[in-house]
């Protein structure tokens, strides 16, 4: 694309002569930017943070300083500025050094009062809306991961904890299952395999590395109880898959384990606390192969799956 390319450029009515020009369709900007459509859309509707070109059938066509101001938008997420301020941020600085104030502390406090009174509309109503304006690194990052350490401290000891957990974690998964099953009916290829490697139901991190997963235009297969090994062998060769993630927040049987690296033929990730639990044993193991990397979260999961360029 023309590095000169600016907001002022000329843009053929033509859309098919614009793409040869080097102007970019939404799904492209989307597949690099990592933002999909509909928060785009959103932005521009909502914020006016990104205003793209319109041909005479209405197609939005994007530019070079598009794609550096929609990451620039993400870098101010990153650090965790509300959406609602950041035209006023990329206006006035061309750099992010400082981080406002945000609302994800209060959207966090709703979801814990919704959660409280299992209120399952008011949750899917704030989730959405966060969805629509987020991508799901952010989300994942500044809503969800937080989300679950607070709701972690409040189950401690609390009467009515096994049903909040219960009813919060049962939606989670039905949510990002859901999410999760749109996205595989429209992609091809191996997909990733994602297992709950230890037997605490409903693993709310292995939902979210899915999430990351999939958003990232990647087909997953989540499989949430574990498998013995070489069960977990076989559905890896059924599947074809790219490659396997154990997700555990317990101890793992580290024998069990060298016995599934002997025998799958596809790169390994072992996520989640047992990462801890287990770390010099694991670090030991990922230097003599580089076949298996370690991550102790999803979003660490997901750029160890990103740096190998297997999504």
């Amino acid at each position: 694309m023309p590095s000169e390319m600016t907001d002022s450029l000329e843009v053929p009515v033509d859309y098919a002569s614009a793409l040869a020009l080097g102007w970019l369709p939404i799904r492209e900007v989307a597949r690099q930017t990592g933002v999909n459509a509909v928060t785009l859309r959103a932005w521009e509707r909502r914020y006016g943070l990104v205003t793209p070109h319109r041909t005479t059938k209405g197609h939005r066509l994007f530019c070079a300083e598009h794609v550096q101001r929609i990451q620039a938008i993400v870098t101010w997420l990153n650090r965790g500025v509300a959406v609602s301020q950041i035209k006023q941020l990329l206006d006035s600085s061309p750099t992010p050094l400082e981080s406002p104030g945000n609302d994800w502390q209060a959207l966090r406090q709703d979801l814990v009062r919704a959660i409280s009174q299992l209120a399952e509309r008011q949750i899917d109503e704030r989730f959405n809306q966060a969805m629509s304006l987020y991508p799901p690194r952010t989300l994942c990052e500044r809503l969800l991961m937080p989300l679950l350490v607070e709701l972690e401290q409040r189950w401690r000891g609390q009467f009515g904890a096994q049903m909040e957990q219960t009813f919060f974690y049962t939606w989670l998964r039905s949510k990002l299952g859901a999410r999760i099953y749109h996205n595989n009916r429209q992609l091809k290829g191996p997909p990733v395999l994602l297992v709950n490697h230890s037997d605490l139901p409903l693993e709310p991190h292995l939902w979210l590395t899915a999430w990351l997963v999939s958003s990232a235009d990647c087909p997953v297969e989540v499989f949430d109880w574990p498998l013995p090994a070489g069960e977990l062998v076989l559905a890896s060769e059924y599947l074809k898959s790219r490659a396997v993630v154990l997700y555990s927040s317990k101890a793992m049987n580290l024998t069990a384990l060298a016995r599934l690296r002997g025998n799958i033929h596809c790169p390994l990730v072992v996520a989640g606390l047992t990462v801890c639990i287990h770390f010099a044993e694991l670090s030991a193991s990922t230097r003599e192969s580089s076949d298996m990397t370690l991550a102790e979260d999803p979003l660490s999961a997901y750029q160890s799956l990103t740096r190998r360029g297997l999504i």
